[in-house]
């Protein structure tokens, strides 16, 4: 045996070791930009519409998420944000600002220069930066059919609801708990998201262009002999005896949690109608309107207003709201509405 002889060295074999290395190294280094370079735009001052569509429903998934891990701990840190204008209490909660946090910085670092107005904006923590995302394509069905569309950014204002039903949440009634996100162009609700984190079921639409499998399958009927109205579980009273003076006392009243949740039973044909009395912030309903918009559907105030979702516009609505799926319907209940307004001055 001979342990001092020399080693020989194949140099065809290490040229090829070599070139695979700097494959990998490029494959990975290359991989990991591949999500966010899909979402850049040449000019900046512009955005496709079908990434913000993508980036939209991730958030709303990932800020699920993070609302779903809050749930399993034992104390949801619960702080007051005051009374409501009704003196209902306004609550947010640690899965409140994780969502935010996660939807709110995950948009803006792939689209740096949106515009984002959400309902946590003003906490003073900041926002930790190990939560962010990149663009994934496969979060559009394989059958929808999008459409890539530029618009000029200063057009676009997005709308964020973290945790809507914030209060049903502290209850651990889960079921009335979404997140949501809206595009308006040029305060015209355009794009929503709602997503269900603890049935992980994911709602969106983009008027005039595409919405989510589910929807599209879902027959409307035109002829209401007996309606259902959804109302806010939070103040019933008051809406329940508006509902019952408007549309006679042949209805079924359905309280419940969450404006977003209410739109879904309007979608999937639970409820006639979504009828709201008092003010509400405009982050809560947006994605619903945008989507009610995109079915066919309809949303107004209470004195058939359309809602404006513009970023220089105020937050809330103060004019109520009646929303239904099928426009004819909302219609016939607007003029019941208006009708019994001017009655009762």
């Amino acid at each position: 045996m001979n342990l001092g002889g020399s080693i020989r060295i194949n140099k065809f074999g290490v040229l090829i070791i070599a070139i695979l290395l700097v494959f990998l190294v490029y494959y990975i280094s290359t991989g990991k930009s591949r999500s966010s370079n899909y979402a850049l735009n040449k000019n900046p001052n512009e955005v496709n519409l079908r990434k913000l569509l993508i980036g939209s429903i991730q958030a709303a998934q990932r800020g699920g998420f993070e609302v779903v891990e809050v749930s399993k701990s034992p104390d949801f840190n619960v702080h007051s944000k005051g009374k409501t204008k009704e003196g209902a209490n306004d609550p947010v909660t640690d899965a409140d600002f994780r969502s935010h946090c996660v939807m709110a910085s995950g948009l803006h670092r792939i689209f740096p220069k949106l515009k984002i107005i959400s309902e946590e904006d003003g906490g003073n923590k900041p926002c930790p930066d190990s939560k962010l995302f990149d663009l994934d394509p496969t979060v559009i069905h394989e059958n929808s059919n999008v459409p890539d569309e530029i618009v000029g950014i200063e057009d676009v204002t997005v709308w964020i609801d973290p945790l809507d039903a914030t209060q049903e949440y502290t209850e651990n009634l889960f079921q009335y708990v979404t997140t949501m996100v809206c595009v308006a162009i040029k305060g015209v609700p355009t794009i929503g998201v709602i997503h269900n984190p603890f049935t992980k079921k994911t709602v969106w639409a983009w008027t005039n262009k595409a919405v989510s499998e589910p929807l599209s399958y879902i027959k409307r009927d035109e002829d209401v002999k007996h309606p259902v109205v959804i109302v806010s579980r939070s103040h019933s009273g008051d809406v329940k005896n508006l509902a019952k003076e408007v549309f006679g006392e042949n209805l079924h009243i359905i309280p419940a949690g969450g404006a977003g949740y209410k739109v879904l039973q309007v979608l999937h044909n639970n409820a006639t109608a979504y009828l709201h009395s008092t003010a509400i912030k405009k982050w809560d309903i947006c994605a619903g309107n945008a989507i009610l918009a995109a079915i066919g559907g309809k949303m107004t105030t209470q004195k058939n207003e359309d809602i404006s979702y513009s970023d220089k516009d105020s937050f809330l609505n103060e004019n109520g709201l009646l929303a239904t799926a099928v426009e004819s319907i909302h219609e016939m209940y607007i003029k019941k509405l208006i009708d019994h307004q001017k009655m009762s001055r």
